[in-house]
């Protein structure tokens, strides 16, 4: 597989990453907002779903290409892949840090 192909598909991973991300904390900071105060055993199991299923989601984003990439025995290219998106992750996460730090 052509290396800006492999790029531009861990870019795309660790996009879906970070909007996912987005969209969590965006619930998170607005759940009174949103669901009103919740006084009942729903609220915490509401947040262990959230985290289950969060840890699904990145995971099948971060790993599920390479995973696919290795067992078709494109060895180099998987373990390219994954270090791309790592990559782009850091990158994600300074410029979020960036942000934070001007304000």
């Amino acid at each position: 597989m052509a290396k800006s192909r492999l790029i531009w598909q861990s870019f795309l991973s660790s996009l879906g990453v970070l909007i996912y991300i987005t969209a969590v904390a965006f619930v998170m900071n607005n759940g009174e907002k949103l669901f009103g105060k919740i006084n009942s055993v729903f609220g915490p199991v509401f947040l262990l779903m959230l985290f289950v299923v969060s840890a699904l989601i990145t995971s099948t984003l971060v790993f599920g290409r390479p995973i696919y990439l290795y067992l078709n025995g494109n060895k180099k290219d998987s373990i390219s892949l994954f270090f791309y998106t790592v990559g782009w992750l850091v990158i994600f996460l300074s410029l979020v840090f960036f942000v934070l730090w001007i304000k």
